[in-house]
């Protein structure tokens, strides 16, 4: 299999995975404190990062060496209290509703990285921002009378999850990915156990099944992603990503018995669309200045 088909193959492997485990987060969140599952979580995805850190090239030393160590902890733990949040967010709001605010993700991103990226964004951008924050409200639908306040819960968690890839941008203009990922589960599990342990509970002797499945998911989901953009532009992983969407309304549905209204299904199709011509319009003015870049360069010589 060449790199490129590869690639696809670790996508949709690892979309699955995250599938998986956000049916599992929603099982277990739904009986147990969430910030107590996510803690479980990180401490085997905190001792993961320590072994991959370790037989990595240069070791724990390397990996731990950072320019920007303020951010790399940030990065942590900003992604360790967004899982809490969003398994908050299945067990009250719902897996297809939830997924269907969260896949807003990339148009905050776009958003937020103006003011604290300094990134000019044109017009076609602005209008895919502008799109997809109409497709979120029609999810949302705040005029209903029934209006539930719990849908801001995933929407806070795509904020999170936006700053979180703002400052993982940030740091890869400094450090490498190994460094990134490493402070990733070590962060997020310190910070955890901080907060984690009033809530401690005694899991019931089938749950511990889906908690060490959870943690195994947790796990290889990321590393199969990381693969993926290893061998492939993040234009081509990040669409396909959405169809974690579309799973999540099938499990939600099948599963734990939810209901799709027409306001949660046209409200994704224009977040997703909107989403996906954002990560496409970056790729497009990435590589853009990258040529511009490489003809200065060449120019200078």
């Amino acid at each position: 299999m060449d790199s490129k088909r590869l690639g696809y193959a670790f996508t949709l492997l690892a979309i699955l995975i995250f599938s998986l485990q956000d049916a599992i987060s929603k099982h277990l969140g739904s009986l147990y404190p969430p910030v107590f599952i996510a803690m479980l979580r990180f401490w085997a995805f905190g001792a993961f990062a320590l072994v991959m850190g370790a037989r990595g090239h240069g070791g724990l030393k390397a990996a731990v060496a950072t320019k920007r160590p303020f951010l790399q902890v940030l990065r942590g733990v900003l992604l360790a209290f967004q899982i809490v949040v969003t398994i908050t967010a299945f067990s009250t709001v719902g897996l297809a509703h939830s997924q269907a605010i969260l896949s807003s993700g990339p148009i905050f991103v776009a958003l937020l990285s103006m003011p604290l990226l300094g990134e000019r964004v044109g017009w076609r951008r602005w209008t895919a921002i502008g799109v997809g924050l109409c497709g979120v409200l029609i999810v949302i639908d705040p005029a209903d009378s029934s209006f539930d306040a719990g849908v801001l819960l995933p929407l806070a968690g795509a904020l999170m999850f936006a700053l979180y890839v703002i400052a993982t941008r940030l740091v890869s203009r400094d450090d490498p990915a190994s460094t990134s990922f490493f402070y990733i589960g070590v962060a997020g599990a310190a910070a955890l156990s901080l907060v984690g342990p009033f809530f401690w509970t005694g899991l019931a002797p089938a749950d511990w099944f889906w908690m060490g499945l959870l943690c195994i998911t947790g796990m290889s989901s990321h590393y199969f992603l990381i693969r993926a953009y290893d061998l492939l532009d993040a234009a081509a992983v990040q669409p396909l990503t959405y169809l974690q969407v579309v799973l999540a309304a099938v499990v939600g549905i099948t599963v734990f018995g939810e209901t799709l209204n027409l306001n949660t299904v046209i409200g994704s199709v224009i977040v997703v669309g909107a989403g996906i011509f954002t990560v496409w319009r970056e790729s497009i003015v990435a590589r853009r200045r990258a040529r511009e870049i490489a003809a200065r360069d060449q120019t200078g010589k």
